[in-house]
Formats: structure tokens, C-alpha cells, sequence
């Protein structure tokens, strides 16, 4: 299945943020693209004051994007802003498309490097795949790379892919660490990892907003043996690439990483040894 990264920077204008994603998901289509997916925080970027912009998933900013991906014939996986009790929001992932509807709210926050989602973003509690032309992919947001768990829960689910919109922090190591845990996430739980960022706003011309985390680019289709396929800088770009179900059934039988778990011992389920007595 060709699956499309799109690679770009919002802005705090959800209606202009829209004409990005109909000129990237036309983009995808013509190039033969499945599934087209953008980065979160797509409705509007980080430094925005996001309640205000918030809205249902029945609201016009996602049913605009449901128009695009029926129009288009593909299906769309993007970032918004849905509202939420006590004045706060979810951080959700839309998906929609033929055969498709889902969405999926943001389970780790990014209380992290001084910055604290969880001020304004409660967080999700649902593991969510979708199905497209009889693969199943996972659905995962940014900060949510740095926990294992949820990407093999993506595979004990039957997904062969993981997708990963982001909106990646930037500071000292952050690169390499956005690298890192992407290419061990696809390895750890050997499936395709879709991972794409916003990018740069610096290589996009646009002044940062604060310090919110606003991306770094860098996406990149990445293998389940944990090796880069495709990958972009910085810059905007539309990255395109192919998930082989096939390679994913024989990385786990050369490394049956999920099978050989021991799950009971790790999570002190298993009653354990008692410790031998010396008199």
C-alpha cells in the first residue's frame, strides 16, 4: 500500500490550515497514495490559544476534511483540537476516508522539556487501529513514541503499521532523539512506523511562536527492522513509500520479539522465587 507523509507547517488559522490539506491530499491522490498522512496539531500549531479553536468532530473544520478525502478518494489522518470538560481540549487524530472514520485522542501528554500539555489537553484513554484495503494501522501522536507499550499494543491489535503525527519540540538532542525512538519503536514492535512531523517553521519562512513545540521535520517512513526507508529534512515536502505486509510477517518470524514476551515476569504477575535461606 503507497502511503504520503505531508511534511508542512501550520499556522493558527484552522481555515487556512484547510487549503494545505486539500492541496497536500490532491498531491497524495495523483501520485497514487492510499493514505495521506499530516502532522498533528494540523488545525492550528502549538502557541495558539487552542479552546477557541476547538471543535466536535461533527464540527465544519473536520467535515471539510472528510469532503477532501471523499473528493479525493483516499483516506486523511490529521491533527486537531476537539473540546473537552473544564475548559480544556483533546489533542485528536482524525481519520477519515473511505471505509474509515475514527479518531484518536492524544494518551501520553507532553509535560516534558518545561512545557506542560496537560494544562490545557486532558488526555485519551483508547488504543485505536484503523483498517485500509485490509491492512490494520495503529494511530499514535508525538510524545506518545516514547512509551513501547502502545506500539505493540498497536501489533497485538493485528496493525502492520504504526502512524505517527507530530509536532516534534526542538532543543539540543531533540533530532536525535526523534530519530532514535522512531527507528526503536518500529523495531521494538516490528511494524512500519509512519512517522511525520510539522515542519521546520525557520525552513518555512514563518517566526516561532513562543516556545511551543512546533516541529523540526525530519519525517520518515521507517521499516519493522528498525531501518529508514524515506526520509525528509527540515523543509516542507510530501514524503511517498510503500508498506509490504509481506516483510512485516518475516521480520517476526526471523525476530519474534512479540511472540518470546514474557509479560506475567515483567509485570510482577508471575508469584516469584522465594530467596534462598542461609543459616
Amino acid at each position: 500500500m503507497r502511503i504520503a507523509l505531508s511534511q508542512l507547517t501550520t499556522g493558527p488559522r484552522p481555515e487556512e490550515n484547510l487549503e494545505l490539506v486539500a492541496e497536500q491530499t490532491r498531491r497524495a491522490a495523483a501520485a497514487g497514495a492510499r493514505v495521506v498522512v499530516f502532522p498533528e496539531a494540523t488545525m492550528a500549531w502549538f502557541g495558539t490559544s487552542l479552546a477557541p479553536v476547538a471543535e466536535p468532530l461533527d464540527g465544519p473544520w473536520a467535515t471539510a476534511v472528510r469532503q477532501i478525502a471523499e473528493e479525493s478518494g483516499l483516506v486523511v489522518v490529521a491533527g486537531m483540537f476537539t473540546p473537552a470538560p473544564d475548559g480544556k481540549v483533546t489533542n485528536t487524530l482524525l481519520a477519515t476516508g473511505p471505509g474509515v472514520e475514527a479518531s484518536y485522542d492524544k494518551i501520553h501528554l507532553y509535560d516534558a522539556f518545561g512545557f506542560a500539555e496537560s494544562n490545557t489537553v486532558a488526555p485519551g484513554s483508547r488504543v485505536v487501529t484503523i483498517d485500509v484495503d485490509g491492512l490494520r494501522l495503529g494511530l499514535a501522536t508525538c510524545y506518545d513514541v516514547r512509551f513501547p507499550e502502545l506500539f505493540r499494543a498497536h501489533a497485538d491489535a493485528g496493525a502492520v503499521a504504526s502512524l505517527l503525527p507530530a509536532s516534534w519540540g526542538a532543543g539540543p538532542g531533540k533530532r536525535e532523539q526523534w530519530e532514535l525512538l522512531t527507528r526503536a519503536r518500529a523495531l521494538d514492535a516490528t511494524v512500519w512506523l509512519a512517522a511525520v512531523g510539522q515542519a521546520d517553521p525557520a525552513a518555512s519562512g514563518i517566526a516561532v511562536p513562543s516556545k511551543a513545540p512546533t516541529g523540526i521535520g525530519h519525517s520518515a517512513l521507517i521499516g519493522p527492522d528498525g531501518t529508514v526507508r524515506e526520509r525528509l529534512d527540515e523543509g516542507p515536502g510530501l514524503l511517498l513509500g510503500e508498506i509490504d505486509a509481506d516483510e512485516v510477517a518475516s521480520v517476526r518470524r526471523a525476530v519474534p520479539v512479540l511472540a518470546n514476551r514474557r509479560p506475567a515476569v515483567i509485570e510482577g504477575t508471575a508469584r516469584p522465587e522465594p530467596a534462598e535461606r542461609h543459616g
